[in-house]
């Protein structure tokens, strides 16, 4: 009886020691996997409106495509070619970024969801100083 006591005891500690070192190289595969580089030219900007409600666009210039989060929903929308300067739309929305003037608008009733004018720069003072 003290006999197969002993080797069931055995049997158990070295199906315990089997199975912790299956885990670990479980775990070493799957850190060894390489990761695709992503290599899409992206740009985010943050815009704010005069009522301090704020957008982010994120431009995949890659493929041609932008992401627009606005009040907590996000719209997809394709770069338009024929309109002028940075235009993109789908069936229901459109953005437009001409010279600092961003609008993001729903088409079909022409109704602004978002208007943002990039604030023009002072010029630097160009009084001297006199003795």
């Amino acid at each position: 009886m003290k006999k197969l006591l002993q080797i069931i005891i055995f049997g158990i500690i070295a199906f315990s020691v089997t199975a912790c070192r299956h885990s670990a190289k479980e775990s070493e595969t799957l850190t060894n996997t390489i990761q695709p580089v992503n290599t899409d030219d992206i740009t985010k900007d943050v815009f704010t409106d005069t009522y301090g409600d704020q957008m982010e666009v994120a431009i995949n210039n890659s493929k041609n495509t932008m992401t627009v989060h606005l009040d907590g929903k996000t719209y997809e929308l394709k770069k338009s070619e024929d309109l002028p300067e940075y235009t993109a739309s789908n069936a229901e929305y459109q953005y437009s970024n001409i010279r600092g003037n961003i609008t993001f608008l729903k088409k079909n009733v022409d109704m602004v969801l978002f208007h943002h004018t990039k604030e023009k720069q002072q010029p630097a003072s160009t009084k001297m100083a006199s003795y």
